[in-house]
């Protein structure tokens, strides 16, 4: 499983400047001096790394970016991790486009991992293809594409990966998500 342990880092802030009054110029362009009064060291919280990264691939860029904000909402205020989405095509119609895939999956992968989820049987096959070369395709290692509902599954993925689940606990809840049934 990967690292769970959030850092906070030491950043020099400016003060802000009294009510009323004027910030004061600075004479150097770098800054005030280290250690004047004008200067302050805070803690930043950084993000969690080392998460699985979850692509969410549809036929559709606004149902794919629905789905994710919904699983990132229903985290409430903690840290989710990496959600990308990869849909519609190029020219912004209806359909799948491997370009966005392959970026999607890029801009999530924190090292841990991706997975991917997607809504009909085209991107499943956009998926299913890209994966069968993903070497050359230019995806993270690994990549896995989980059987999955889609937004029941986006779901369980995205709360498995923010809590810091390793590649196969965040396949398996998305994957368990056809278990749970309605009636």
């Amino acid at each position: 499983m990967g690292s769970q342990t959030h850092t906070a880092a030491l950043r020099p802030v400016e003060d802000p400047p009294e009510e009323g009054r004027e910030p004061e110029q600075r004479s150097k362009p770098d800054g005030p001096e280290r250690g004047s009064a004008a200067q302050t060291l805070r803690a930043v919280p950084l993000p969690a790394l080392d998460r699985v990264g979850v692509v969410l691939v549809s036929h559709s860029q606004q149902v794919a970016e629905a789905v994710a904000r919904m699983a990132v909402a229903l985290l409430g205020n903690g840290d989710p991790a990496p959600v990308a989405t990869a849909g519609g095509t190029l020219d912004g119609g209806l359909g799948t486009s491997a370009a966005r895939i392959v970026t999607a999956a890029r801009g999530v992968d924190q090292g841990m991992g991706v997975a991917m989820l997607a809504d009909l049987g085209g991107a499943v096959l956009g998926v299913q293809a890209l994966l069968a070369d993903a070497e050359a395709h230019g995806l993270p290692f690994p990549t896995r594409f989980a059987d999955a509902p889609f937004l029941e599954g986006a779901v369980a993925a995205v709360a498995t990966a923010s809590a810091g689940g390793d590649l196969a606990a965040v396949m398996e809840a998305a994957e368990d998500a056809y278990r749970v049934h309605k009636l």
